[in-house]
């Protein structure tokens, strides 16, 4: 199979620009022929540059302009078209140009947007599907707003949490290893000279050991770190690696309880998500951990939700759940009983946010304090094991 570019007209007399998948030209005649276009032109598509998924704040800007669009009852192919005009961004007009005559041609929704599925972000069409069907395509989209605004403050709590750190230990490097190379090596001539020989304490040989052996011990520090990096790129190439990856991330002090709530919180408001849409609960577990990217929560919802499907209620059937926790379990439940499944899982994600918001400013007031401690008590160490000789020097004059 391959991709041909056409130009046709539709019955209306618009012209229309794609792109078809088929086996030959004359194949592609015949089917934008039973698609009820007038064909001008069919030519064999060029090869595609590699596509990149549309950037989370543009992509953001474009589905609530589209939100506003279907709230004033414009039809979803008039308004792709009328955004389409009003984008900057030359690789995004055309993206949405092509998905507008897709529909206008009859093209189910949700197969135009998984054609492009490397470019819109997961659940896209199924979200855009499930809004026309029942009639508020508006409501859904607002609900996606508030999904993605959701995971982006997460992803920045989450950024936030680790760039934090790696900037304080990186600075802390860079003070100590000055102190190494630059000032204890000052000293030990001088340490030597008034010695005369005689043996320097234990503690100032192995400082003026390590001062000699600082670049050595950050090359030593760079290929372990590569190593690791290595490590865990092998180990994201698969399920079962990633699972295993999480695991450990998760049991990070702090910044594993951090990501742990920010997932949940994902999951909470996604599944609200597809509530509003009218999925089944089996449907709103799959779906939403699809959307945390979480592989162990994916493999926790997948078997949630067969269990459901045989007719077990959420509570029971998340007994062996390890990662999505018995109160959420719990409030779905309560919520599924009270019909207020929805709300309560908005306040479920919201819950959670504010978790993963504590655990940052948590990270922030302890961390610092600690590091602080860390590098003064090094350097302090260093002071000490300089004038150790001349203490025992003094010390020995003395008596």
């Amino acid at each position: 199979m391959a991709m041909f570019e056409y130009n046709a007209l539709t019955s209306s007399g618009r012209l229309m620009k794609g792109t078809i998948e088929a086996a030959s030209r004359d194949e592609a005649n015949a089917t934008l022929g039973q698609m009820q276009l007038e064909v001008s032109s069919v030519e064999k598509a060029k090869a595609a540059r590699p596509t990149t998924p549309i950037g989370r704040s543009e992509f953001l800007l474009f589905n609530q302009q589209l939100a506003s669009i279907t709230k004033a009852g414009v039809p979803l192919e008039r308004g792709l078209r009328e955004l389409a005009e009003d984008i900057d961004s030359r690789s995004m007009r055309k993206l949405i140009d092509e998905v507008a005559g897709e529909l206008e041609a009859g093209k189910p929704i949700e197969e135009a947007f998984e054609k492009r599925q490397k470019r819109f972000p997961p659940l896209y069409g199924r979200i855009l599907k499930a809004g026309v069907e029942t009639g508020r395509l508006s409501e859904m989209l607002t609900s996606l707003n508030r999904h993605l605004e959701l995971a982006n403050h997460t992803r920045r709590i989450i950024f936030e949490a680790m760039g934090y750190p790696a900037v304080v230990l990186v600075l802390a490097a860079v003070v100590i290893s000055f102190v190494f190379m630059y000032i204890i090596p000052q000293f030990e001539p001088v340490l030597l000279e008034m010695t005369d020989g005689a043996s320097l304490p234990g503690l100032t040989k192995v400082f003026l050991e390590m001062a000699r052996n600082v670049i050595p011990f950050w090359i030593s520090v760079g290929c372990v770190v590569g190593a690791v990096v290595l490590i865990l790129a092998m180990f994201s190439s698969f399920p079962a690696g990633r699972r295993i990856k999480e695991s450990l991330f998760l049991k990070v002090p702090i910044v594993g309880r951090i990501y742990y709530a920010s997932l949940l919180s994902r999951m909470a408001e996604a599944m609200a998500m597809m509530v509003s849409a009218g999925c089944d609960m089996p449907t709103c577990l799959r779906l939403a951990a699809d959307s945390t990217g979480s592989e162990r929560i994916i493999l926790e919802s997948n078997m949630l939700a067969d269990q459901v499907e045989q007719g077990s209620n959420i509570l029971e059937a998340g007994q062996f759940c390890t990662v999505i926790s018995r109160l959420f379990l719990y409030s779905v439940q309560l919520g599924t009983q009270r019909n207020e499944l929805q709300d309560n899982l908005y306040s479920l994600g919201e819950m959670y946010s504010e978790q993963a918001r504590y655990g940052q400013s948590r990270l922030q007031a302890v961390l610092l304090p600690m590091m602080i401690i860390c590098v003064g008590g090094i350097i302090a160490m260093c002071v000490l094991a300089m004038f150790l000789p001349m203490i025992k020097i003094i010390t020995t004059l003395s008596v």
